[in-house]
C-alpha cells in the first residue's frame, strides 16, 4: 500500500505560543548574567539541585514522550518494523549533531566548564584582557551554537503538545543560566563592564529563538508526520545528550552527588506528574 504524505499546519496562535516559550528558554542566559553580578557568592546546593532537576525533567520527557511520539508519526507512515527503525536512528543522529557540535568547541573556552561567581572578584586583582575577552566571546559563540538546536527543540515540542512545550522550555531556561554565568564572567574580567558582560550573555541567549524561526521556515512545507516524527526523535537525542554530557557533570561539580540525584529524581516526577495531569501518551 503506498503510504500517502499528510503535511502537518498550525495555527499563527499556536506558532506564537511556541516562539514565546522558546524566547523564555533562550534569554535565561540574562539571568544567569544578572545572577553573577548581583550576589556574592554561587548559591551551589541550589544550582546543583536545579540543573539535576532540569536533566530529569529532559531525560524522563525525552524517553517517555518524545521518542514515543516519534516512533508513532513515523510508524503510522513507515509501518511497524521501518518506523522503529528509522526513530532510533533519528534519535543518535540528534546525539551525533550535538555531540559533533561540542567537539568542535575548544575545552577551554567551552561554556560547559563550569565558572563560579566568585570568580568575578578576581578582576580587581588581575586582569588578562585579551585571553579573558576571547574566552568569553568563544563562550557566547558556543552557546550561540548549541542553543540553534535547543531552540528548534523547544518550538517543536510546543507546536505538537503545549504542555510537553512549557516543561521543555522550563529545563532549558534552567540549564541556560549557568551558561550565561559562563559567558559573563570572563567577559567582565576582560572590560570591567557589566553592561557590556550583560549584553553578550544576552545576546548569546537570543540565538533560541533564531534558531526556532530558521528551523521553521526551512522545514515548514516539509512538515509531514513523516518529518515530525523525524525531527521529534533527533530533538529527543539532542535532550538525553545535553542531559549526561552537561546538566548532570555540571551539577555534580555544584554540589554533592546525591543532591544532583535528588534533584534529578525530582524532575522525573514532576515531568510524569504533568503528562498525567495533562493527558501524556
Amino acid at each position: 500500500m503506498k503510504n500517502e504524505v499528510i503535511y502537518v499546519e498550525y495555527d499563527v496562535s499556536s506558532i506564537l505560543f511556541a516562539f514565546m516559550l522558546t524566547v523564555f528558554a533562550g534569554l535565561a542566559t540574562g539571568v544567569g548574567s544578572l545572577m553573577a553580578f548581583y550576589t556574592k557568592q554561587t548559591n551551589k546546593k541550589f544550582l546543583s539541585a536545579a540543573l539535576g532537576f532540569s536533566a530529569g525533567v529532559m531525560i524522563y520527557v525525552s524517553m517517555i514522550e518524545i521518542f514515543v511520539k516519534a516512533k508513532d508519526s513515523l510508524q503510522a507512515v513507515h509501518g511497524s518494523e521501518k518506523g522503529y527503525l528509522y526513530t532510533t536512528v533519528a534519535f543518535f543522529g540528534g546525539i551525533f549533531i550535538i555531540a559533533l557540535i561540542d567537539k568542535l568547541v575548544p575545552k577551554a573556552e567551552n561554556p560547559h566548564e563550569m565558572r563560579d561567581i566568585e570568580d568575578l572578584e578576581e578582576a580587581k586583582k588581575a586582569r588578562e584582557n585579551h585571553s579573558l575577552m576571547r574566552m568569553g566571546m568563544f563562550s557566547a559563540l558556543a552557546i550561540a551554537t548549541h542553543n540553534f538546536p535547543e531552540g528548534l527543540a523547544t518550538f517543536i515540542g510546543a507546536l505538537e503538545d503545549p504542555a510537553m512545550g512549557i516543561s521543555i522550555a522550563v529545563a532549558i531556561a534552567i540549564h541556560n543560566i549557568p551558561e550565561g554565568i559562563a559567558v559573563s564572567v570572563p567577559i567582565y574580567h576582560a572590560t570591567g563592564s557589566r553592561r557590556r558582560a550583560f549584553k553578550y550573555s544576552f545576546l548569546s541567549g537570543l540565538s533560541e529563538p533564531v534558531g526556532a524561526i530558521i528551523g521553521y521556515f526551512l522545514l515548514r512545507n516539509y512538515l509531514s508526520e513523516s518529518m515530525f516524527g523525524i525531527i521529534f526523535a533527533i530533538v529527543a537525542g539532542i535532550m538525553v545528550y545535553i542531559s549526561l554530557d552537561e546538566l548532570l557533570p555540571t551539577a555534580e561539580k555544584y554540589g554533592e552527588h546525591h543532591i544532583a540525584i535528588y534533584g534529578l529524581i525530582s524532575g522525573m516526577m514532576v515531568m510524569a506528574a504533568s503528562l498525567v495531569m495533562f493527558g501524556g501518551a
